[in-house]
């Protein structure tokens, strides 16, 4: 169990009153489980009541059941099989709470990006976007419909733009051998931790690059390597990794990065527009019928 919530219970357990010792003893032997249950299931579980369980989180230091709940899942959630994720949530989600459940908790994803991301660092790397020459994203496994949407918009941006294929280490060398100093990579990477994107980023530090990660924590292996770290919760949905709080991040990062080239963005998309139309590429909708 996380050595700063073993502590926290430690410190408090002479205080604890019956029903607080059974939460505590429950939570240290199943800290896995408890990670996905709500304050009413781990009461019943224990025999007390949810207002205890409430109580129980507050008097270790939480501000809450959901903060200690979020600490029990951040710990186990690099150790946690795809399967185990799926069982959990199984386990302890009835199907028909399971919509209201994924919804709050992106709601709540958001909100604590919200108010973990480093503005400074954010407009930091805006910057050294604007100023790049070449523009490299990268993303392994779910993150990389994350690097593809990213890429995607910049290249209404910048006249380079390359999204880097993490099939091998070799293919993603050869990819950036011609990357150096002018040039930016963001790299984008969430639990568990993506190697190649680790050593991708590395490899761009190494050739004096500017470097963005997008990632969870300053504790992530991406960090070290990152001259600009901007930070988005990505919490656990099941087998699911939620992404909308990076996805945010990243649409906040475009605008801006579009708005200081507004003239140039502007010309590209006028022209864009134009090649559409002439080409039908977009079905006209009739508004008197819809």
């Amino acid at each position: 169990m996380n050595s700063q919530l073993s502590e926290r219970i430690r410190q408090k357990s002479g205080e604890f009153s019956k029903g607080q010792r059974a939460i505590a003893r429950y939570i240290e032997e199943h800290s896995d489980k408890v990670a996905f249950m709500t304050a009413s299931k781990l009461g019943a579980t224990v025999g007390v009541s949810e207002s205890t369980v409430v109580r129980f989180a507050t008097e270790i230091g939480y501000s809450g059941y959901p903060a200690l709940q979020q600490a029990m899942q951040e710990m186990i959630r690099s150790k946690m099989t795809s399967v185990q994720r799926l069982e959990m949530t199984s386990s302890n989600v009835p199907q028909e709470k399971l919509l209201d459940v994924v919804l709050d908790q992106d709601i709540d994803i958001l909100k604590r990006t919200k108010e973990s991301v480093d503005r400074e660092a954010f407009y930091q790397a805006a910057e050294a976007l604007v100023n790049a020459r070449k523009v490299y994203v990268l993303g392994a496994g779910s993150s990389l419909a994350l690097a593809t949407f990213l890429a995607h918009y910049l290249r209404l941006i910048f006249d380079t733009v390359h999204l880097v294929e993490a099939t091998s280490e070799y293919t993603i060398l050869q990819q950036m051998v011609r990357a150096g100093e002018e040039d930016a990579i963001i790299a984008i990477s969430f639990p568990r931790y993506s190697k190649k994107a680790v050593k991708t980023l590395k490899y761009a530090s190494d050739r004096g690059m500017a470097t963005i990660a997008i990632t969870d924590s300053r504790l992530s292996p991406l960090a070290e390597h990152a001259s600009h770290v901007l930070l988005a919760r990505s919490d656990m949905v099941s087998f699911v990794d939620s992404l909308v709080g990076p996805l945010s991040v990243i649409n906040a990062l475009i605008v801006t990065v579009a708005i200081r080239k507004k003239a140039e963005v502007a010309r590209t998309l006028q022209q864009i527009e134009t090649i559409w139309d002439e080409y039908g590429v977009y079905e006209k909708v009739d508004e008197k019928n819809s």
